[in-house]
This record gives structure tokens, C-alpha cells and sequence, in this order.
């Protein structure tokens, strides 16, 4: 069976490393980002990836930067390597290294490529409201995300769908067609795309910037934005510079000519909120400043007066 050297660090690979082991190839090495700070008690924690290695008992490598590292002549050292298998790594790998197993080296990337190049694809694909979002087992290569693409398979986007329940779907995906893959690689079937670049967007990681909603928009939109940032890393608004995060929405039909952004109760005992379009979204879960996360109902008992007032949350930073 070939022999693989396998690179991943959060819960979305570790599906991977487990069918290449359940499989039968022979996992040489597995290489993931160094242990953090997790929490507010900041507890030293192994990534998921990590855990999965060490639980069969496979050698881990940790570097902090892979390039130029000990590591990494230690990997490269290593005889009658097949392939490099990368998931979510978190690092740009050499060319040297790509280069030096048999079969080269393959990512599993969480898009239906060349859209979402970059580290944030599963956010985007929400955030854009986009219908439909996929896995592609590609080619590596120096430059990120451009290899030639191997294999693809979409899958739809429910409208609950959020962060969280997209990469357990997309990992359940990305593992299936990689175990698809890569016996038509090793024998020379598979054919090679090569990704148009008229057609490439990218998706950087999100910055803090860009958590905040921004009430002009549609109230589909503001929905697609609530749940393409749940639940990490959230999306707030601003009430008086105090700091809200809205969790969960439910965009509804009626219209409103309140101002977006815009909280009260409608005639019907809810708590929304108005959008650009003039339609409203019904607020579900809410987290005020300095409280925990709370269901509409305890939200309203404990803040009935300040909804009567109809405050408005501030607009986006810069927008």
C-alpha cells in the first residue's frame, strides 16, 4: 500500500486521516500546527488533527513555519514517500517539498474551485448566500489554491445551514471523494483541470472588521450573515457602543418602514429587527453586552423596556 505523509490541523480533517488509515495506506507522518491556547483559562491544547495521530500512534511533526525547518529536512528525508495528503493545514508548503513524493501532493480545499481560494470557504459560501458549495480534491502547487483540480462534488446549502454544520458536511464530502480519488490517481486515471482564472474569487480569513452587520442589507442577507459567522467567529451589531451579538434570525416577509437596523416588538409579540429592504428579520437568540446567550423569550422579559423604545443599532464600520 502507498505510503503518505498527511498535513491538517481542526476537526475537518481528521475524518480524512482516519479513512487513509481505515483504508490501508501507510501514514508515515502527520504534520499540524503547533499546540495553543485554547479558552479563557488559555489550557494548552493538541489540534484535533494531533489527537487523532497520537491515538494510532503515528509520528507528529509541529513546526511553527514549516519552510527552512528541521522538520522539514527530516520529512523530506524519508524514503519511498507516495504522496502528501494536506486538509486545512494552515501553512504554504515549499515547492521542493510538493514536489518530492512519487504522486506529488494533493489538497482536499472546501469549494468548488476556482471560487474561495483561501482560508475562509466555507464562511464565504454562506456569507455570499450562495445556493450550492462543494469539495475539490486538487493539485498542489506553490501558489495558493491554483493547482489543477482532480475531482469535485457539490452539495446544496440548506437555509439552517450555518459554519459549523457546513464543515461537518463538506468533511464527510471531501473524505468520501478523496477515498474515490486517489486509486484512480495512483493508477494514472484521473484527469487534470486546469482552473480558470477568469472565473477565481478569493476567501481570505475573516477579519474583526467584518463581523459587524451591516442592517442595509436585505434581510436574507442579514440571515446569510448571521449564519455564515456562527459559530465562529459571530456576528455582532453596536447599540450605543455596547457590543451585541445576534445569533440566530429567522428573515420574515413583512415589510416595515422603520429605519434598518431598527429592534422592536411587532404586533404579532416578536422581537425584530429592520433590514435595508424593508423587511424584517424575527430575532431568535441574542447575546446583550456583558450577559450570556439568551433565547428571545428571557431576552424580552429582561429588556422590555429598552425594546420599547425601539432602539436602533449603529451601521457597519466604514459602510
Amino acid at each position: 500500500m502507498k505510503n503518505i505523509i498527511f498535513m491538517g490541523t481542526p476537526v475537518f480533517s481528521t475524518n480524512i486521516l482516519e479513512m487513509l488509515l481505515e483504508e490501508g495506506y501507510t501514514v508515515k507522518a502527520v504534520v499540524t500546527q503547533p499546540d495553543k491556547p485554547v479558552g479563557r483559562k488559555k489550557i494548552i491544547t493538541p489540534s484535533p488533527v494531533k489527537e487523532v495521530a497520537l491515538k494510532h500512534d503515528l509520528p507528529v511533526y509541529q513546526p511553527t513555519k514549516l519552510s527552512g525547518s528541521d522538520e522539514l529536512k527530516e520529512l523530506m528525508a524519508m524514503e519511498d514517500i507516495d504522496l502528501i495528503v494536506t486538509a486545512a493545514y494552515g501553512q504554504f508548503l515549499p515547492q521542493s517539498f510538493l514536489d518530492f513524493p512519487k504522486y506529488g501532493a494533493v489538497n482536499v480545499h472546501a469549494s468548488l474551485l476556482p471560487k474561495y481560494r483561501g482560508g475562509a470557504p466555507i464562511h464565504y459560501s454562506i456569507l455570499s448566500g450562495d445556493k450550492e458549495t462543494g469539495v475539490t480534491i486538487m493539485r498542489m502547487e506553490k501558489k495558493m489554491d491554483a493547482g489543477n483540480i482532480l475531482m469535485q462534488r457539490a452539495i446544496p446549502i440548506q437555509k439552517t445551514d450555518d459554519v459549523a454544520s457546513m464543515f461537518e458536511k463538506l468533511s464527510l464530502l471531501g473524505t468520501q471523494l478523496l477515498k474515490e480519488a486517489l486509486p484512480l490517481l495512483f493508477a494514472g486515471k484521473l484527469k487534470e483541470v486546469t482552473q480558470d482564472e477568469a472565473k477565481v474569487s478569493f476567501s481570505p480569513n475573516i477579519t474583526r472588521e467584518q463581523e459587524q452587520i451591516d442592517w442595509n442589507k436585505s434581510a436574507e442577507m442579514v440571515d446569510c450573515f448571521i449564519r455564515g459567522l456562527r459559530p465562529w467567529p459571530s456576528a455582532f451589531t453596536l447599540l450605543e457602543g455596547a457590543r451585541y451579538k445576534i445569533w440566530d434570525v429567522t428573515p420574515l416577509e413583512e415589510t416595515t418602514k422603520e429605519a434598518p437596523g431598527t429592534m422592536y416588538i411587532d404586533d404579532e409579540n416578536r422581537v425584530v429587527i429592520a433590514c435595508g429592504d424593508q423587511k424584517l428579520v424575527q430575532v431568535n437568540v441574542i447575546q446583550p453586552a456583558g450577559k450570556a446567550k439568551m433565547d428571545i423569550k428571557a431576552y424580552q422579559n429582561g429588556f422590555k423596556a429598552l425594546l420599547e423604545t425601539k432602539p436602533v443599532f449603529e451601521g457597519k464600520i466604514n459602510g
